[in-house]
Parts: C-alpha cells; sequence; structure tokens
C-alpha cells in the first residue's frame, strides 16, 4: 500500500515521502497513530506542489546569494584603527567590525559569524572568505589603517 508520511518515521523514509508499506503495518500503526496518511490523488499532489515550492524557495536564495556574492566579491574594506609602538593594534579588527562596514559601504548584512578570518593585530592588507550560502564564496581585502 501506497501511503504518505506526515512525519518522519525511523526505517521508513521522511515527512512527506511517498513510500509502499504492508497494509497490516499502515493501518495497525502508522495510520492510527497519525504517522501516514493513504496516497491518494490528492494527497500526491499536495507532495508534489509542496517539492516544487521548496525547490523554488531554494533557487530564490541561491539567487540572491549570487547576487550579493557579486556585489562584494574582490572589493577592499578601509578600516581605520589606533595603534601603539611598533605598529601594533589597540586591540584587534575582527568579523564583527568587517560585518559592520560591509553593511555600511555596500548595504549588505551579514552574520559576522560567516566572515572567516583570523583577528587582525597589525596594520596592513588582508584576504578574508565571506560564506554568503554555502558552496558560495566572496573573498574580499580588509585594509587596516592608522
Amino acid at each position: 500500500m501506497k501511503v504518505v508520511l506526515l512525519q518522519d518515521v525511523k526505517s521508513i523514509g521522511k515527512k512527506d515521502q511517498i513510500v509502499n508499506v504492508s497494509d497490516g503495518y499502515a493501518r495497525n500503526f502508522l495510520f492510527p497513530r497519525k504517522l501516514a496518511k493513504e496516497a491518494t490523488v490528492g494527497a500526491v499532489n499536495d507532495v508534489k506542489i509542496k517539492e516544487s515550492a521548496k525547490a523554488h524557495h531554494k533557487q530564490e536564495e541561491i539567487n540572491t546569494a549570487t547576487e550579493v556574492k557579486n556585489k562584494i566579491n574582490d572589493k577592499i574594506i578601509t578600516l581605520k584603527a589606533k595603534a601603539g609602538k611598533e605598529g601594533k593594534l589597540f586591540g584587534a579588527v575582527t568579523s564583527k567590525d568587517v560585518a559592520a562596514e560591509l553593511e555600511k559601504q555596500f548595504g549588505v548584512k551579514i552574520d559576522k559569524k560567516k566572515i572567516v578570518m583570523d583577528d587582525i593585530k597589525l596594520f596592513g592588507s588582508y584576504i578574508c572568505n565571506v560564506k554568503v550560502y554555502p558552496e558560495i564564496t566572496a573573498k574580499i581585502t580588509v585594509k587596516v589603517e592608522e
């Protein structure tokens, strides 16, 4: 019997998946616990519509991430910092500072956790990676001046 799973069922499948199970298992276990419903034409169409909507939303997210990447890729961000003797900074330039400067200069809000860099403690230029989306990464140059 074909059923549409309403929840994840261990060793059977994930939610909104159409699976084939024995009649007794479906009637005695899955249906009473509301873990599945019979795979009628309407239920199958609902599953297909949900899958296409999910794919569409994912594609929109990828397109947005690509636009953000193109906007900030290979850009130079200049940060001002105070320093003591020998060019060492008071404190450090962190990913939080870089994220704030990205938002200020380009209007792109990026979480500080998605900026891959070490804390900068000296003046100079440094290359940082920004993970905009899984498998979509932009490279930016952070220039620290006095």
